[in-house]
């Protein structure tokens, strides 16, 4: 009887330790199977499960838009009393939509496309109608001392026989997609268009050329941008500022380091710019990384030296030392257009003081990517910019001669957002999510259980076995 108990003791340790080596090899080769499948389904080319979410947004994407109503505005032009402002919105409009256009796949494992642009609006998730009156900023008058600094007199003149002012009354429609300007329209015959709002044009216009790589033969370049309008690099920022990037933030290479930044190139603000690691999130039941855009992102020079060559001339930013603005007039056509997050967040506070009614906060005025960190592909991101113009006293145009400050005045903020939907969350954890965490389990299970199995019969026989020699 001793004996037999003895072989199986030792039968059992053999088997445990085969258990535990079997654990141990499988995590390679687990590895090695997730990375072979990664391989095959997040190359952006036909096919792939890459490409048909690539080609169209798998979740669809929004853009909720708050503008910013002045409520003083005949003090503001009449005694130079600081704007009052009140935020009304969103207003929600359907975005990115339609499919990548004119895709040619090339020989360098690259892609090329274009991306259409179309809002759509969305009443059930909007607080009113495109025909709400905002009492907004002249986008013409404002954008018109940067425009046409050379005639100031002439273009004091225009808004006076326009009846144009510092401040108009526009719909939302008009302000956010284009109306007929009436100063603008009295120098048509220059061939100047008349249409202005903010985001004039953009149904019918693409975003584009873009040229990216599609991962096959180096996973690690999948989806990052080779060139934006047939280039490398951006005309109007010099040195690094110039390079572009990363890629379009809807997806990263595969293997994501929580340790590394992500960069990332969008064209609503005219550079790149990255995110970075601030924790784990379950979205649906999918583990994800969340990366936030960080402070120093848009920080002054003096804080982050890499700013140095976003500094633009003329500057109005005390020679580049305030933090939180972004000019990119050069990237639209002279338009002084200066880029900041949500209410300023992380600016400056002289440029927060210039208003009254801005409140910033983390939660709802911060920029996130949720990126699931195996595929790289991000499930939730909440893209968060404020549209701002610049303007500045002058005893030229009577309807700026009253002003205290140059102003970088807010416009409306902008929050472009998607979340993976319950189907598609659901066909992801069937396909990637729980085969990883099945084989993990295994993987750990054998492991665990070879482990005990062994030490188990291993001490078993070391105390029969000293019970013996006494």
């Amino acid at each position: 009887m001793g004996c037999k108990t003895q072989y199986i003791l030792i039968a059992g340790a053999a088997v445990g330790g085969l258990l535990a080596i079997l654990g141990g090899i499988l995590i390679p080769i687990g590895n090695m199977i997730i990375e072979d499948k990664i391989k095959k389904d997040a190359v952006i080319e036909n096919g792939t499960i890459a490409y048909e979410n690539w080609v169209t947004a798998a979740s669809p994407v929004y853009r909720q838009f708050w503008l910013f109503d002045v409520s003083n505005s005949l003090e503001v032009i009449t005694q130079g009393a600081k704007p009052k402002l009140t935020q009304k919105g969103p207003y929600t409009y359907r975005v990115r939509y339609l499919s990548k256009e004119n895709i040619t796949m090339e020989e360098s494992h690259t892609v090329s496309y274009v991306q259409p642009n179309s809002a759509v609006f969305q009443p059930d998730m909007s607080i009113g109608s495109e025909s709400d009156i905002v009492t907004t900023l002249n986008l013409a008058v404002a954008a018109a001392p940067s425009l046409f600094p050379d005639i100031l007199g002439i273009v004091n003149t225009m808004i006076k026989r326009s009846n144009s002012s510092l401040f108009q009354n526009r719909t939302v429609k008009e302000l956010l997609w284009g109306y007929k300007d009436p100063m603008l329209s009295l120098i048509e015959f220059l061939g100047i268009d008349t249409q202005t709002g903010v985001f004039y044009p953009y149904n019918g216009t693409a975003d584009g050329t873009y040229t990216v790589y599609t991962g096959k033969g180096d996973l690690s370049k999948t989806a990052i941008i080779k060139y934006y309008q047939g280039s490398a690099n951006l005309s109007y920022w010099n040195g690094y500022c110039s390079i572009i990037n990363g890629t379009d933030a809807a997806s990263f290479p595969p293997f994501v380091d929580k340790n590394k930044v992500l960069r990332f190139f969008t064209s609503d603000i005219c550079r790149s710019i990255y995110a970075e690691f601030e924790g784990e999130q379950n979205l649906k039941g999918i583990p994800v990384y969340r990366f936030v855009l960080p402070a120093k992102a848009f920080a002054s020079p003096q804080v982050n030296p890499d700013n140095q060559c976003f500094c633009t001339e003329p500057v109005i930013s005390r020679n580049c030392t305030e933090a939180g603005i972004l000019d990119i007039s050069a990237c639209k056509e002279g338009k002084p257009i200066y880029i900041s997050l949500p209410h300023f967040l992380h600016a400056s506070e002289n440029k927060k003081n210039h208003v009254h009614g801005l409140k910033p906060n983390e939660e709802e005025h911060q920029t996130y990517l949720d990126v699931e960190p195996t595929t790289g592909i991000t499930l939730r991101f909440a893209k968060r910019l404020q549209i701002n113009l610049m303007f500045q006293p002058t005893n030229k145009i009577d309807v700026l001669s009253k002003l205290n400050n140059t102003f970088v005045f807010p416009v409306l903020w902008l929050n472009e957002t998607a979340t993976i939907d319950d189907a598609n969350a659901e066909l992801f954890k069937a396909t990637v999510t729980t085969p990883m965490n099945i084989l993990m389990i295994v993987q750990v299970v054998l492991l665990c259980l070879g482990l005990v199995a062994f030490l188990a019969c291993s001490i078993t026989l070391c105390i029969r076995g000293s019970r013996k020699s006494k």
